[in-house]
């Protein structure tokens, strides 16, 4: 797309790194940002072990590698996004922190930077009220593993522009993905089955009816996914989960969106999922997904 060249990807956490994965893939020079510097050096070779296994399969060549990773540019520095024409944040599923970051990135972004949040739950409008820029500001929700799925959720706000959100669903295109459009209503499309829906199979854990990898086979087996309800959530994280769970459910008062009390439970275990090495699931290292 000529109107974009440069990506910012705020927060490097398990959303952050695969969209910037993507835009990089893409062509696109992309700057990920995150606080802390070994979150950025952990993602980064999370990153090229995932394009070594993409090399491993056929689908990359080892010199593509070298020049994705040449886009592909961590930084610590909130400033350094003062060259981007986009910037996607993927940080916590909380109002108050995306209205900070926002609030932030208005004042070093040029006027011509679009604005988008991956937002799986909030509210685009409520996000985009307070960036200081709603009228460029677009809901981007990548599905997980953004790397390796290809959907991606787009969503106006009540005062987001035309023109801007055309030109986020062309650069949506240009990176090789594949959008919707939903209106901007609580969980979109996906989140507003898949929340309850994971609860659902955790409150079947609970009930001791049966274990997650049994569930996990089951949902696999019968129904075609390509992932079980407790491989997803060890991908999401139960922290995350957590703060998904509240967050529709403070806004549909849907019981079935109300967290388990298992999740806090593993919480406070520090049962977190892949990031941590254990979840539902126990893994042996912390490798991306599809690395």
């Amino acid at each position: 797309m000529a109107d974009i060249r440069t990506v910012g990807v705020a927060g490097c956490g398990t959303m952050g790194a695969g969209i910037a994965i993507v835009a990089a893939r893409a062509g696109f020079r992309t700057l990920v940002h995150d606080t802390r510097a070994e979150a950025l050096a952990q993602a980064r070779k999370q990153s090229e072990a995932f394009f070594a296994k993409s090399v491993e399969r056929g689908k990359l060549k080892a010199g593509q590698v070298q020049a994705i990773l040449g886009n592909l540019v961590g930084t610590t520095q909130l400033e350094d996004f003062r060259a981007c024409d986009i910037v996607i944040e993927a940080v916590f599923e909380d109002l108050k922190v995306k209205h900070k970051l926002f609030a932030e990135l208005n004042g070093i972004c040029p006027p011509h930077t679009l604005f988008a949040s991956n937002t799986s739950t909030l509210s685009i409008t409520e996000i985009a009220g307070g960036s200081g820029r709603d009228g460029r500001f677009v809901g981007m929700h990548f599905c997980l593993p953004a790397q390796l799925m290809k959907l991606v959720e787009m969503s106006p706000g009540l005062n987001t522009s035309e023109a801007s959100f055309q030109a986020a669903w062309d650069f949506c295109k240009a990176l090789g993905q594949h959008p919707v459009k939903t209106q901007d209503s609580p969980g979109f499309i996906l989140n507003y089955f898949l929340i309850p829906f994971n609860n659902d199979a955790i409150r079947l854990v609970e009930a001791g009816v049966a274990e997650p990898a049994e569930i996990d086979k089951a949902v696999k087996g019968a129904m075609g996914y390509a992932m079980g309800p407790f491989e997803l959530l060890d991908l999401v994280g139960m922290d995350t989960q957590l703060l998904l769970c509240e967050a529709l459910h403070a806004l549909t008062h849907e019981p079935r969106a109300a967290c388990p009390p298992l999740v806090r439970r593993m919480i406070a275990a520090g049962r977190l999922g892949r990031k941590s090495g254990r979840g539902f699931h126990v893994y042996r290292d912390a490798k991306m997904f599809g690395a």
